[in-house]
């Protein structure tokens, strides 16, 4: 439909005819949503969905009553993967109308990164968009650097490079500064650090079709970490932060990483590779190592890690986890403000003697019966974080992408999770 249709919001039922307990009702000037329960963010994001899925691309939300977390629902329900969607709104106050821009903007950098193909997102190509988003938002606050190929080797950065040398397009870090504080010495305040597998096949351990169909949104967990620094940045931290993200594709070939390979990482640790299908761990643990070498207070890794917190949470939910707790509360806290999914899994010193290798450090999986897949990835994580009991959190982001639509998102990217690493980076703790 390319006309524009007027959408209403109402405190009471829908007239009978549309039915009991009716989200939506059509009338002659538009559509009513009808919320007549408290949970009214979840009923305005399922009325978006249902508008989108019924070919209503062009709305105009009318009324007062449409403050900023209304539309910002409602946005989120009728955004679609393809272009086309246009929905307008009586301007909110000054304030409020920049917040829901730079919502929008973060937002739709980090979908629109990871709908796009792997062969038009390739593992350079995500770390310089990253890097030229970023600076576009603070020109005068932002440095990057971005190494790549047989630089990697030359810096020690030996998980990246590894995971990344079976393809042809060349492994990449980028390493963002974002120092509003004028001060070159500053101390960093936060490191957040991305996995980007711009694609992953699974190497050796080859996925089947089903399971690699998705893979182009590997790196949800990078884009996540951009729009969360994007976000924070237009909220006015004044913090300073780095960006790191760890980007490669897992591809097979002639050099291609092979079961039983060994990786030497820069921290000394030895790792044995027991499934080519972990590595996202492998180049994250580069990227913690250098975020530990910059002391900061906070060394958050953003990551589509593992199936088994997938298994867990299903797609409305990010799974958390931290031996600091009061970081955890912390990072719980600002979740629910921001009406985003994030529930704690454990993580706990015992899961760090799961990974035996008979010729490593550790293997780079899990072995024996019943093993707690997450909190196991977590537990490797934990062992190229310098203090990892304090200062340290795992985000597995289970919430970054869904195969197929449901009552409230579209298929593809979701953007969840960048408001609430926003919250945290914009805190005053």
């Amino acid at each position: 439909m390319s006309a524009c249709m007027s959408v209403f919001l109402s405190h009471e039922a829908a007239a009978e005819q549309w039915g009991q307990n009716a989200l939506i009702s059509f009338v002659a000037d538009g559509v009513t949503i009808h919320l007549t329960d408290e949970h009214q963010h979840s009923a305005l994001q399922r009325a978006g969905r249902k508008l989108d899925a019924q070919g209503i691309k062009h709305v105009s939300l009318v009324g007062d009553e449409w403050d900023l977390d209304a539309i910002w629902a409602f946005l989120q329900g009728h955004h679609n993967a393809k272009p086309g969607n246009q929905v307008s709104w009586k301007a909110l106050d000054d304030d409020e109308e920049a917040e829901l821009k730079a919502r929008i903007t973060a937002t739709h950098w980090v979908r629109e990164v990871i709908n796009q193909s792997a062969d038009v997102v390739r593992p350079s190509q995500l770390a310089s968009r990253a890097g030229e988003f970023i600076k576009s938002l603070a020109p005068e606050h932002v440095t990057y650097k971005i190494i790549k190929g047989n630089d990697l080797l030359d810096e020690g950065w030996m998980g990246t490079h590894t995971v990344g040398r079976g393809s042809e397009r060349s492994a990449a870090m980028l390493r963002l500064d974002y120092n509003p504080t004028g001060d070159a010495d500053a101390p960093v305040h936060t490191c957040l650090v991305g996995k980007g597998i711009t694609f992953d096949s699974g190497g050796y351990s080859l996925k089947p079709s089903a399971g690699m169909a998705a893979m182009k949104a590997d790196m949800g967990g990078a884009a996540m970490a951009t729009g969360g620094l994007a976000l924070a940045i237009s909220r006015g931290t004044n913090k300073r932060i780095k960006l790191i993200l760890c980007c490669a594709e897992n591809m097979i070939s002639g050099r291609a990483v092979k079961l039983g390979d060994i990786i030497t990482y820069k921290n000394g640790k030895t790792v044995e590779i027991l499934n080519t299908d972990a590595e996202g761990r492998l180049v994250l643990a580069d990227g913690l190592i250098y975020a530990s070498s910059q002391n900061p207070e906070v060394i958050i890794d953003c990551a589509t890690l593992t199936g088994a917190a997938k298994n867990a949470l299903g797609n409305d939910y990010h799974a958390l986890f931290s031996f600091d707790h009061e970081l955890a509360q912390q990072a719980l806290l600002a979740a629910s403000e921001e009406q985003e999914g994030l529930w704690p899994l454990p993580l706990a010193d015992h899961h760090r003697s799961m990974m035996p290798s008979n010729f490593a450090d550790l293997a780079n999986i899990s072995s024996g019966d019943f093993m707690p897949g997450a909190s196991t990835a977590a537990a490797f994580l934990s062992y190229f974080v310098e203090d990892y009991k304090k200062g340290w959190m795992h985000i597995d982001c289970s919430g970054a992408y869904r195969k197929s639509a449901s009552d409230k998102w579209a298929a593809g990217a979701t953007g969840m999770g960048v408001r609430t690493l926003a919250n945290i980076l914009s805190s005053e703790a």
